[in-house]
């Protein structure tokens, strides 16, 4: 019992945080393998645990969707799920492990990003004398090996997301927000389905179904939040959670 009201804490502050600004996984991930399950499983469970709370939170925020430049949000979607497939698959062929050693100078990277990138985004358009923007096949392409990243191993690749977007589109972070959810719903979705049919992840159901119910009401309860919150404060805690999700991913390397 005491591991379950664990996972089930773990899975409401997961869901809050990737609805407010990422890093959910950081949080999912430590409490399924302090509930007994191995490191392999429980990123499995963890990628499969966190989708109820991505959708709710994608849900909510719909109405505030802003396109990323000019890509579609239909063909965004549909490239983030592609992308996802890809690596999910790699994840069961290839040690989850093995991307974790530089998982916190990516985020210490598209923290940076995150917190400058409109900066920079001016400054280039500034010495270069034209707006600096990522064509509609720039984004795409950046968005499907972001989404082999997010179904690979997943962690923070929301924040990665606005990182790029903010700095080759000049997009605030605050304002893409409720696409960064989105694009997260359809990475942790389509990874889910193979995930379910090829992991062990069903083999501890009560620990799954935790972090599942936790996950979801977190996602709505986040996602309600972050719509009534003022853009500038938004933009802090997004630019706050990315900073704290690299400062923890540093420790626990």
């Amino acid at each position: 019992m005491p591991e379950i009201l664990l996972v089930l804490s773990a899975g409401v502050g997961a869901g809050v945080l990737n609805a407010i600004g990422g890093g959910g996984k950081f949080v999912a991930l430590p409490a399924l393998v302090a509930a007994g399950l191995p490191p392999v499983t429980a990123n499995a469970s963890s990628t499969i645990a966190l989708v109820p709370g991505a959708v709710v939170s994608a849900s909510v925020s719909r109405r505030d969707l802003v396109p990323v430049g000019e890509a579609s949000t239909k063909t965004l979607t549909v490239i983030s799920a592609a992308g996802s497939a890809v690596g999910a698959g790699l994840m069961l062929a290839l040690p989850a492990a093995s991307f974790e050693a530089a998982v916190p100078w990516l985020l210490a990277f598209a923290t940076l990003l995150v917190a400058f990138g409109r900066r920079l985004s001016r400054a280039l358009n500034t010495a270069l004398g034209r707006p600096v923007g990522m064509s509609a096949r720039a984004v795409l392409i950046g968005q499907f090996f972001l989404a082999v990243y997010g179904g690979y191993f997943g962690g923070a690749v929301g924040i990665m997301m606005m990182a790029v977007w903010s700095v080759g589109l000049g997009l605030d972070a605050a304002v893409s927000n409720p696409m960064r959810v989105t694009q997260l719903a359809a990475i942790y979705a389509s990874a889910t389905v193979l995930l379910l049919l090829t992991s062990d992840a069903l083999g501890s159901p009560l620990i799954l179904l935790a972090m599942l119910a936790g996950a979801a009401i977190g996602g709505f309860g986040g996602a309600h939040l972050a719509r009534r919150l003022p853009a500038w404060l938004l933009r802090g805690l997004l630019v706050a959670s990315a900073g704290t999700t690299t400062v923890l991913y540093f420790l626990r390397g």
